[in-house]
């Protein structure tokens, strides 16, 4: 397994201070802004289905992808309408336009390829991918630095994968960068 993956127990990716350091609501409401008509979210990298739930509870439709079954057993029970499967970012087990909105969540500095990542993300989405990730500064948590992607790489990344209209909104701790295909 790729040595960046959080392998951590589901209590500990749920633990109130960590999901408080989240921003979980404002990071959800900032991802639909201006998107009528979103039916339905994939949750790239998925976890225990923090941000699944978050999108759940909006009425959209969820469908989540993680490499660990492990996380899609904690996911599918916090959100039991959703559909949830194995996979990796780099090759995502869903059709060509499935999906309105993609989201990863502190996910894109784990993939092994940022570049394949992003362009299977842009194959699955036909409005918006939202990357939330760490600020690429020393932080007293989170990954190390040399885990984390600096903002102008996730930009330059999104723009060689397809997505246009790249926005950067710095949060209180990690920064959400909306993608958008058109």
């Amino acid at each position: 397994m790729h040595e960046k993956r959080y392998n951590l127990e589901i209590e500990r990716l749920r633990n109130p201070e960590r999901v408080a350091r989240l921003e979980v609501k404002r990071v959800v409401n900032l991802s639909l802004e201006n998107m009528e008509n979103t039916k339905t979210v994939l949750d790239i990298g998925v976890g225990s289905g923090i941000f699944a739930e978050a999108f759940a509870a909006k009425g959209l439709q969820i469908s989540g992808v993680d490499v660990n079954p492990e996380m899609l057993s904690a996911a599918l029970a916090f959100v039991p309408s959703g559909t949830f499967k194995q996979g990796q970012a780099e090759k995502l087990p869903f059709e060509d336009a499935a999906f309105d909105l993609t989201f990863m969540g502190l996910l894109l500095h784990e993939t092994d390829n940022p570049l394949i990542a992003l362009k299977e993300a842009h194959r699955v989405t036909q409005k918006r991918l939202a990357i939330l990730e760490w600020v690429y500064e020393d932080q007293p948590f989170g990954p190390p630095l040399e885990h984390r992607i600096s903002g102008e790489e996730i930009t330059s990344v999104a723009q060689q994968a397809g997505f246009k209209q790249i926005e950067a909104l710095r949060l209180q701790n990690l920064t959400l960068y909306l993608c958008n295909i058109g």
